[in-house]
């Protein structure tokens, strides 16, 4: 289990005032053995008007000590291994409650983030209580002329996908309504977290961010693109590259948890020929990228995780008051098949 939280505590925290004079934010962020990047992902944010939280997941590469080293004016949050994002997150959060803080803000740690950040995230979600989370416009570290993520989107085909990837920065300058913010650079409302419930740990890591924001749509709310908030990020991070036989495993059982846990019955029938198709080109494509196996392995671990009592358990209710938003999320469905090629 996690240890008690060690090394700095809530009196070793600084407040940086906002233009209201007031801190509104909590930012939480995990930690796994990110000593290349840790450190500049927290001087980035030391003129930012949030507390920070850092959660660590057992690392053993010195970067739990670097925070508390350098970065005294930090929570530091130790777990005895590593946990996994959601469960780091989850901690994070539930550590965060105290500050009473409007909105939590999750940043990864290999990103930086550019002045004015978190007011640009604020201002978002102050404009309309039902909107739940605001997705920040992440570009490439190496080539920041490019998207890296302009928010997410999740198709019929069990496909979610990030738009603008690798696409030129300039042509993403709008904000709009997408199916889901990244994990890796986002706000959520806390009062709309405390209805909907927090990260969902059997995730691990990959597509928890989806599965929220899913989640969020169903109760009936929004998620946006907010593109002046931009956060540069170096990606695979921890993982390593693109695809790997970790990240694919994960993200194939995820893939399949995630139509059993939020999609209705009717709603699994009504989408099963484009769920087939999209496992059948995804089956081809790790095939030839010689990640058949854990692709194979991974879609295996997804059903019986969505067959087993855990994953029962978290499975969202179907509601009859909330069919206009199944309807709404079910022509979206269709829709983002189309957007996949044009976003």
């Amino acid at each position: 289990m996690p240890q008690k939280e060690q090394g700095r505590g809530a009196e070793l925290r600084r407040d940086k005032p906002g233009r209201d004079g007031g801190i509104r934010s909590t930012i939480v962020i995990p930690n796994y053995n990110g000593i290349r990047y840790i450190e500049n992902c927290l001087a980035s944010l030391e003129d930012e008007p949030a507390r920070v939280t850092v959660v660590d997941n057992g690392s053993t590469d010195g970067s739990r000590q670097l925070v508390q080293e350098k970065f005294p004016a930090v929570r530091l949050v130790a777990l005895d291994r590593n946990y996994g994002f959601c469960t780091a997150v989850n901690r994070g959060m539930e550590e965060s409650r105290a500050d009473k803080t409007a909105y939590v803000i999750l940043l990864n740690n290999d990103t930086t983030v550019r002045p004015g950040f978190v007011r640009a995230l604020e201002a978002a979600l102050d404009a309309d209580g039902r909107i739940f989370s605001g997705a920040a416009r992440m570009v490439n570290m190496r080539c920041p002329e490019l998207v890296d993520d302009a928010g997410d989107y999740y198709c019929a085909l069990g496909w979610a996908f990030a738009a603008g990837k690798d696409k030129p920065t300039a042509d993403y300058g709008r904000p709009r309504e997408i199916f889901s913010a990244c994990g890796g650079a986002c706000i959520y409302r806390r009062s709309i977290l405390e209805k909907i419930g927090m990260m969902d740990e059997n995730h691990f890591a990959y597509l928890e961010d989806v599965d929220i924001g899913y989640r969020a749509r169903i109760h009936g709310y929004r998620n946006l693109y907010v593109p002046d908030a931009v956060v540069c990020h170096a990606g695979s991070g921890v993982s390593g590259s693109r695809h790997n036989a970790f990240k694919v495993k994960l993200s194939a059982k995820n893939s399949v948890y995630l139509v059993c846990k939020n999609m209705p019955p009717v709603q699994i029938l009504l989408n099963l020929p484009f769920l087939f198709a999209g496992f059948f080109i995804k089956t081809i494509f790790f095939l030839k990228k010689g990640l058949g196996k854990s692709w194979f392995q991974g879609t295996a671990e997804g059903l019986r995780l969505a067959c087993s009592e855990r994953g029962r358990k978290k499975r969202v209710r179907f509601v009859l008051s909330r069919f206009p938003a199944y309807a709404r999320i079910q022509w979206e469905l269709w829709r983002n098949m189309w957007y996949r090629i044009r976003v």
